[in-house]
C-alpha cells in the first residue's frame, strides 16, 4: 500500500463537509484534515440502463488510474435500483467494456469477488433497510404515508415545498405513524433535512461547495417496495465498501449535499468528492457545444471499436478529455504511463470537447506503431469481401494504408477503387502544380502504355515499374510529377488515393491495369 505522496496532495484529496448555521461550528469544510494513512479505494457505480458512453468510461478510468497510481483498489458495483429502466445484458455489457478498455476491477460481482459484497445493490435489499430504520429511530428520517401522486402545497409554515412535496408526514406524531404502520398503510421512508442554514462540502476541482438548506427536498430513501433510491443506496455502499475518492460527473453535485447529510445522520466521515466536469460534442453546422449526446456522432465505447478505433488508443484519448499530465507535453501514453502519471492535481473543471479529428489523430498515432503484419491482420476483416486478386495482394494493400488510416471502418471506402474503378471524371487530371491537363493526358498516355505493356508479367511490381518509369521520363525528358499524376488517375479513376501510381499498378495487375489506362484514354479521346 502507498500513501497518496505530498502534503499539497493531500490537502487537495481531503475535505470534510457539514451542516452549517453559520458555518461557525466545529465540522465546518476542514481542508486542513490530511489522509495520511489511507488506503486508497475508489470505484465505478454504474446503473444497467443502457450502454457506457464516452463520460462513463473517462469516470471509471480516472477511478482506476487513481487507484493504481496510488496502489489502492479500485471497485464495480452495479447500482441497478432503477429496475424500470433496467437492461437486461448491460451489465455483461459493462464487463466487456471495461475488460476491453484495460480497466480491471479488483472487487465487483459475480466471479470478481471481494470482502465487502453483495457488489450489486439489488442483492442488498436487508442492508439498506436496516440502515433507513437507524435513520427513523434516530430522527433522521420519517416514514411517509401519502399517495405518491399527492400534489405540493405550495408554502408549508412558511417554507417552501420544494420537490413537489409539502413535508406532511414530516408532522406526524409517533402514535399517530405506529398506527399507520399497524393498519398496513403503504409507505417510504423519507430523509429529514434540516429547515434552516446551509450544508457545505469540498470537491478537489470546485472547491467549498454550499448550498442553502431551503433547497433540499426531503428526500426517498427506500421506497414503497422496500428498494433504495440512488441517493441513498450509493451512501450506505460507499461507507461499507471504504470507499476513500468518489470520481463521479459533476451532474451529481448538486445532490451531494444530501449525501453529506446522511454521512453526518449516521456520524461517518464522508470521502472525498471530485466531480468530472462534462464532455461536450460540438455541433459541425453552429459549432456550438453541447453535452456530448448521439446528434454529435458515436458517443459509447463500443460504436468506438465498431469503427475500428483501437481500444488503447480510445482510452489514451479519453484520458485526455479533462486531465492533463503535469511533467509532460506527450499525447501518446501506454497504460503504464498513464498510471504512472495520473494525479488529481491534472484533472480541469472546465468541459472537455470530444474531437473526432483528435482521436483521428491518436489512433493513428496507434496504428503507425503496429507492425505491418498486425496491422494487416487487424485491418483485414474491415476490408470486407475481396476478389482473389486482391485478396492475394492484401499485404500489398494493407502496407499503403498501414500509415494513412485513422480508423478502420475507412478501409473499405479506400480501397474501393481497386474493386471498381470509379465513373470517369476528365476534370480530375486538371493539376496545376505540375501543368497536367485532360489534353496533356490523352498526349501522354499512348506513350505511357506502350513502354508498361512491354513488360511482362512476371516483372510487374512495384520496384520495376517506378525504375522502367524513371528511365523513360529521364530519356524522354517528361516531368515526373506529370506522368505520375497521368498514371494514378488513369489507373485509380480517383483523386485521393493510398499509394502512388505504380504502387496502384502493380496491386491491379498487369491486364488489369494496362485495361484501366487504355479505358481511360479511350473515354478522354472522345
Amino acid at each position: 500500500m502507498r500513501k497518496v505522496k505530498t502534503e499539497k496532495e493531500n490537502r487537495r484529496l481531503q475535505g470534510r463537509s457539514s451542516v452549517q448555521d453559520g458555518c461557525g461550528g466545529d465540522f465546518c469544510t476542514r481542508e486542513e484534515n490530511i489522509l495520511t494513512d489511507t488506503e486508497i479505494r475508489t470505484r465505478f457505480a454504474p446503473s444497467p440502463t443502457g450502454y457506457m458512453h464516452i463520460g462513463n468510461l473517462r469516470t471509471a478510468l480516472y477511478a482506476w488510474l487513481f487507484a493504481r497510481a496510488n496502489d489502492g483498489t479500485f471497485i464495480l458495483r452495479i447500482e441497478d435500483t432503477d429496475r424500470s429502466r433496467y437492461v437486461a445484458d448491460a451489465v455483461d455489457f459493462i464487463r466487456r467494456t471495461l475488460s476491453a478498455a484495460g480497466i480491471v476491477p479488483d472487487e465487483g460481482p459475480d466471479d470478481i469477488g471481494g470482502a465487502y459484497g453483495p457488489y450489486v445493490q439489488s442483492e442488498r435489499m436487508d442492508i439498506y433497510k436496516k440502515y433507513a430504520e437507524e435513520l427513523v429511530a434516530g430522527g433522521h428520517a420519517y416514514r411517509c404515508f401519502c399517495d405518491h401522486t399527492e400534489e405540493p402545497a405550495g408554502e408549508m409554515d412558511g417554507e417552501r415545498a420544494f420537490g413537489g412535496y409539502p413535508r406532511t408526514c414530516r408532522a406526524l406524531s409517533p402514535a399517530e405513524a405506529e398506527a399507520r404502520l399497524a393498519r398496513g398503510d403503504a409507505y417510504v421512508i423519507r430523509q429529514k433535512m434540516p429547515l434552516t442554514g446551509e450544508t457545505t462540502f469540498y470537491d478537489v476541482l470546485h472547491g467549498n461547495v454550499t448550498i442553502p438548506n431551503t433547497e433540499l427536498e426531503d428526500q426517498v430513501l427506500l421506497k414503497r417496495d422496500g428498494m433504495p433510491t440512488y441517493n441513498f443506496a450509493n451512501v450506505i455502499d460507499d461507507h461499507l465498501m471504504k470507499v476513500t475518492h468518489i470520481i463521479r460527473g459533476t451532474e451529481f453535485i448538486t445532490s451531494t449535499p444530501k449525501h453529506v447529510l446522511l454521512y453526518e445522520a449516521f456520524g461517518w466521515t464522508p470521502p472525498v468528492f471530485v466531480h468530472l466536469a462534462p464532455v461536450m460534442g460540438r455541433d459541425s453546422a453552429t459549432g456550438k457545444t453541447s453535452k456530448l449526446s448521439k446528434r454529435h456522432g458515436a458517443t459509447s465505447f463500443d460504436d468506438l471499436l465498431k469503427m475500428g478505433y483501437p481500444a488503447a488508443a480510445i482510452v489514451n484519448y479519453v484520458a485526455l478529455l479533462g486531465w492533463s499530465p503535469k511533467t509532460t507535453n506527450q499525447e501518446i501514453f501506454s497504460m503504464d504511463e498513464l498510471i504512472s502519471l495520473f494525479s488529481l492535481e491534472g484533472l480541469s473543471k472546465s468541459p472537455a470537447v470530444f474531437d473526432y479529428d483528435k482521436l483521428g489523430w491518436v489512433s493513428g498515432e496507434y496504428f503507425k506503431a503496429m507492425s505491418e503484419e498486425d496491422f494487416a491482420g487487424e485491418a483485414r476483416s474491415f476490408a470486407g469481401e475481396l476478389p482473389a486478386y486482391l485478396a492475394e495482394q492484401w499485404p500489398a494493400i494493407a502496407h499503403l494504408l498501414h500509415t494513412r488510416t485513422t480508423k478502420l471502418s475507412d478501409v473499405r471506402p479506400a480501397i474501393a477503387f481497386l474493386i471498381e474503378q470509379p465513373p470517369f471524371d476528365a476534370s480530375l487530371y486538371e493539376n496545376k502544380r505540375n501543368k497536367v491537363s485532360a489534353e496533356t493526358a490523352k498526349e501522354l498516355l499512348p506513350a505511357l502504355i506502350e513502354i508498361l505493356a512491354a513488360l511482362p508479367a512476371e516483372h510487374w511490381e512495384n520496384d520495376l515499374l517506378y525504375t522502367l518509369l524513371e528511365e523513360c521520363i529521364e530519356r524522354e525528358g517528361w516531368k515526373k510529377g506529370a506522368v505520375m499524376w497521368v498514371l494514378r488517375i488513369a489507373a485509380a479513376g480517383q483523386k485521393v488515393t493510398p499509394g502512388g501510381a505504380t504502387e496502384i499498378l502493380a496491386i491491379l495487375g498487369r491486364e488489369r491495369g494496362l485495361r484501366r489506362l487504355q479505358a481511360a484514354l479511350q473515354n478522354l479521346s472522345v
